[in-house]
Order: C-alpha cells, then structure tokens, then sequence
C-alpha cells in the first residue's frame, strides 16, 4: 500500500497524537506523574473543568491503551485508584521536548496569530 497516498497513513505520528494528544488525555497523564496514584475524585479537584463523565471516559480510554492502571480495592466503602503506568510515563521525555517548544515559540505564536488577525 502507498502510504503517501493517504494522509492519515503517511503521517507516522497522527496515531500517536490520536492516543495521546485529545482533550483530557495530557493534563491527565500530567497530573498522574506529577502526584502520582489517585483516586477520582482528587483527579476531579485537580482538573477543575473536566466533568464526571468525561474523567470517566477518559480514564477508560487511558486503562484501555495501557497508559494508565486502575486498581479496585474491595473493601467499605470500596476505593478505585488510578496510576500512570510505565508505558504512560515513557511519554515524559516527550512533553519535556514539548514545553521547551512552548518556551521558546509560543510567544512567536502569538504574534504571528496578531499579525494575521489584523491582517484580516
């Protein structure tokens, strides 16, 4: 098959902006690394906007593509944590890169968004 013909299968990186870079998935994983196992509802306080739903779905979605583990602790009341796995934390370097981006170019961005909207 012809990668170049189809933009989606050229691109070796859309997959993995697809797993990793939705809406929720990135703060998330952040706030996993960064405070380590959670329950929801601490997840919740800590990302203020999200809501119930959408934390839910998006944990599942992490715990079904491996960056995330879920452990159930039957006991009363029962405890759900949540915990940035290894294959989720092997992303770190790659956010590292992505705030060095940010530091250095966002503020280019910025302009550049200036200059076309007054351009307009």
């Amino acid at each position: 098959m012809d990668r170049s013909a189809d933009p989606e299968l050229a691109c070796p990186v859309a997959p993995v902006v697809d797993v990793v870079f939705s809406r929720w998935t990135t703060p998330i994983l952040w706030a996993l690394h960064e405070y380590g196992r959670q329950r929801f509802g601490e997840l919740e306080r800590r990302l203020t906007s999200i809501t119930p739903k959408v934390l839910t779905q998006r944990l599942r979605q992490l715990e079904r593509d491996g960056l995330v583990a879920r452990t159930y602790h039957a006991e009363m009341p029962p405890r759900v944590e949540y915990e940035i796995t290894e294959l989720g934390a092997s992303l770190g370097p790659i956010f590292a890169h992505l705030v060095t981006w940010a530091d250095a170019h966002l503020e280019d961005v910025e302009q550049a968004r200036r200059a076309y909207d007054a351009a307009r």
